[in-house]
């Protein structure tokens, strides 16, 4: 067996006003693809690889159409190149969109199925807070999605997919895929699978799965797309599709009727209400999120807002990672460490983002492997800043170690995030979430939506819901 694989993987909100370009993507391309850590699952498999190219990015605003047109012709160029090839396996996110085009996996996902044909097996794996549409559905035959927010089984989700796909070809079993759209859109921040009623769902899915439903998948969709596709809904895999159809209609419906008990995880509030909260706290670190400004979920990463509240606060012993802000970066490699130089922090890339202006001491340059990859570690008073160059989270302990930081030893971090990463929610003592401003900020009511599906909640809150599968018109009962 030879199979195909490829893709292209990012996140992106249709408030921001940053388009994503080619240097924002990590991409791998041929061998480098296998070889990549990211792919390490495909050694454990008896089958051939023919690496393409796999195009993968932090979340953030659309692509340029540019952007888009030259990975997607290249990876056709290669998908060309590798034939013959038993079966394609592509890994996506699901979140992507293109400035000027909507469903734009189902534009690459369909370029695919017209360059292999109609009886060619497709597999795809997906992020939870992909929005899946029809036309999606009707091109691929296999389908898995992460049951885990935060994401901790990744590759277990590419594996399951690629396994399926291996299973189809070795068996010459048929299977297909079939969507129950769920008029319901969710942050993130809300639907975390590690609070209920998210746990209890999630582990429900296996329970679904037999001969005939090979995979049960639960898509919470990701909110901050005005996209028409941009829905919650029930996926599964199988070989039935009245199996398909039973499971599919029961996991919806199980979503629907605690769609009212989805609630956020940390303690959650204004900003100044937070940072009252955490002036107060006796223990540490006070872990803050500035969720409005999250780069993991398409913000853009360079808000001030929080560092405005702190030195207005005089604030002592804090931390703040970090900030996108190549201007402020380069100023302060055009000096030197230990210098005190007049800073303007925030706003670089998105107008709107706040700013402050301060004197601010270097204490750590960081040049990385290239001048996109330089950070600075800039201190205003008792506040400590991490500035970046390029956009990024600072999600990890080695972020903070490669810059001779220690996460652990401040009184109060804040990190741009939502519901913290498995590495940074252990040490929170205790976690708090600043409702902040910013293009994925948590006012859900108040985005903008002129394309979203009519009646989604919570856009609209007079829905009734009974769940219509839909399968793919692939789909052999």
């Amino acid at each position: 067996m030879r199979i195909a694989v490829g893709g292209i993987h990012t996140e992106c909100s249709t408030y921001s006003p940053v388009l994503m370009n080619v240097d924002d993507f990590h991409v791998m391309r041929g061998d480098d693809l296998t070889a990549d850590p990211y792919f390490r699952f495909l050694h454990d498999f008896d089958a051939t690889v023919a690496p393409l190219l796999h195009a993968r990015a932090v979340p953030g605003g659309p692509l340029s159409a540019e952007t888009y047109q030259t990975f997607k012709a290249e990876f056709l160029e290669r998908l060309e190149a590798a034939k013959p090839f038993d079966a394609v396996y592509l890994a996506m996110h699901g979140a992507m969109h293109v400035d000027g085009m909507f469903d734009a996996e189902g534009d690459w996902i369909s370029a695919v199925r017209a360059a292999v044909g109609p009886d060619m097996l497709i597999s795809v794996s997906y992020d939870l807070h992909g929005n899946v549409s029809q036309k999606i559905v009707d091109q691929v035959d296999i389908f898995a999605a992460y049951r885990t927010a935060p994401h901790i089984d990744v590759t277990e989700t590419m594996a399951a997919s690629y396994d399926m796909l291996l299973r189809a070809i070795k068996t010459g079993e048929r299977p297909g895929v079939l969507r129950v759209p769920v008029p319901l859109l969710l942050p993130g921040e809300r639907s975390s699978t590690e609070d209920e009623p998210g746990k209890s769902l999630y582990e429900a899915l296996p329970n679904h799965e037999n001969a005939d439903v090979w995979r049960t998948d639960l898509m919470i969709g990701y909110v901050w797309a005005d996209e028409p596709r941009a829905t919650a809904c029930a996926v599964v895999t199988g070989t039935s599709i009245a199996a398909a159809e039973t499971a599919g209609c029961a996991t919806a419906t199980a979503f629907w009727d605690v769609r009212d008990q989805f609630r956020f995880g940390p303690t959650t509030g204004p900003l100044n209400e937070m940072l009252d909260t955490a002036a107060t706290a006796t223990t540490s670190p006070v872990i803050l999120a500035d969720s409005g400004d999250n780069p993991t979920g398409g913000g853009v990463g360079d808000r001030g807002d929080v560092l405005s509240a702190l030195i207005a606060r005089d604030w002592q012993d804090a931390l703040i990672a970090g900030i996108t802000d190549k201007p402020a970066v380069d100023a302060c490699f055009a000096s030197s460490t230990g210098a005190t130089v007049s800073l303007k922090i925030g706003a670089s890339l998105d107008p709107a983002g706040g700013s402050v202006t301060a004197d601010a001491q270097i204490i750590t340059l960081h040049t990385g492997n290239t001048p996109a990859d330089r950070q600075a570690v800039v201190k205003i008073g008792g506040i400590t800043v991490v500035l970046a160059a390029k956009r990024r989270p600072y999600h990890d302990i080695a972020d903070f170690t490669l810059l001779g930081l220690d996460p652990k030893a401040v009184a109060l971090l804040v990190v741009k995030s939502g519901y913290l990463s498995p590495e940074l929610a252990p040490i929170a003592n205790p976690n708090l979430m600043a409702l902040t401003q910013g293009v994925v900020n948590q006012d859900i009511p108040r985005l903008a939506n002129k394309h979203r599906p009519k009646g989604t909640v919570p856009f609209d809150t007079d829905t009734d819901f009974t769940p219509t599968p839909c399968p793919s018109i692939r789909f052999e009962s």
